[in-house]
């Protein structure tokens, strides 16, 4: 499709086309799409972004999405597990199967994406808090079956050793190097269902 050197509508193609499952073809159709309906879609898609853009910030305790007019549902002291996962998409997911109604802390990536954060980096030590504070009795690693995933885990075992808090991990149904987001109901369900704990080594 030829945009007729219309920068903006080019600019629109490149950024759209970064978005996860679209390349240049699909961002064309969008973007002819919301060119073609203005008032009914490009106007309040429009509107709801800068709206997002505006409000919604991440948790500073649990990484969660919130809105800077809300507390955070991990405000609530009521909760004894909270499902480590290390991203939004992840929690979702689990979300989804409708397995797991506790609570989350997003990491916002592994140990190799975050660079090697340390123990009094607020991703980590907020969990430590958390466990304390609330009394949980169970941290569940969700994190994916990948290197990074499982590094992530090993770190977040050792850094909790000392709260004495139950820990398990998933188990049966997650494939080596399958990344939680992108895996079926079906196996997350059984990962979930067949935990177990970690060992302390």
């Amino acid at each position: 499709m030829s945009t007729n050197n219309v920068v903006e509508i080019d600019n629109l193609i490149k950024i759209i086309s970064k978005l996860p499952g679209l390349g240049p073809k699909s961002a064309k159709r969008i973007v002819l799409k919301l060119i073609n309906n203005r008032e009914e879609l490009t106007k309040p898609l429009v509107n709801t972004l800068a709206q997002i853009y505006k409000n919604v910030i991440r948790c500073n305790v649990c990484g969660n999405l919130k809105s800077i007019n809300s507390k955070c549902s991990c405000a609530n002291k009521n909760y004894d597990q909270i499902c480590v996962v290390e991203n939004i998409a992840d929690m979702w997911v689990i979300e989804s199967t409708g397995i797991y109604k506790g609570h989350y802390h997003i990491l916002g990536g592994t140990l190799t994406s975050l660079q090697n954060k340390k123990e009094d980096d607020p991703t980590f030590s907020s969990l430590i808090n958390r466990v304390k504070k609330n009394s949980v009795r169970e941290v569940i690693l969700a994190t994916s079956a990948t290197v990074e995933g499982q590094t992530t885990a090993h770190y977040i075992q050792d850094i909790l050793k000392d709260t004495k808090v139950k820990i398990s991990k998933l188990a049966q149904g997650l494939p080596v190097g399958g990344e939680i987001e992108f895996l079926d109901d079906g196996t997350l369900f059984s990962a979930f269902k067949n935990r177990g704990p970690v060992s302390s080594d």
